[in-house]
């Protein structure tokens, strides 16, 4: 007889970025997301697309900082956001090659054997994003 998991699903996830004005910004204006709150004094901004948040902390000193390797560190590889469908993958592509600072990995394409599609990108701050559809 299995057991219920412990956890019933992911409440947020914390990225600390290079520009948290900038990060903010591609969350807000690119992805349509929107803010749910802010911590001045951290600082830290809260945004959401209306199922997931991402807490954005600004990274304390630029001079210090260490940019992330998914293949030599331990940490986040990326971070995978749904998207309805096909189309709308197409769309948030569009949105983000276009955006100034982003950089896309690669184009929309088949995930393995499918049905899976997805593209995968950086924001302007260096996070690796992963757009995906079944």
């Amino acid at each position: 007889m299995s057991q219920a998991a412990l956890t019933v699903g992911i409440d947020h996830v914390g990225l600390t970025v290079r520009d948290l004005s900038e990060t903010r910004d591609f969350f807000v204006n690119c992805l349509n997301w929107k803010v749910v709150g802010e911590r001045p004094t951290y600082p830290a901004v809260f945004v959401s697309d209306g199922n997931v948040m991402v807490t954005l902390w600004q990274l304390k000193s630029l001079e210090s900082k260490v940019d992330f390797d998914r293949r030599s560190n331990v940490g986040l590889h990326h971070l995978a956001l749904r998207v309805t469908d096909r189309i709308a993958l197409e769309q948030v592509f569009e949105h983000v090659k276009n955006w100034p600072g982003a950089v896309v990995e690669f184009a929309p394409e088949q995930l393995g054997d499918g049905p899976k599609r997805h593209t995968m990108t950086y924001e302007p701050g260096g996070i690796r994003i992963e757009f995906i559809c079944s």
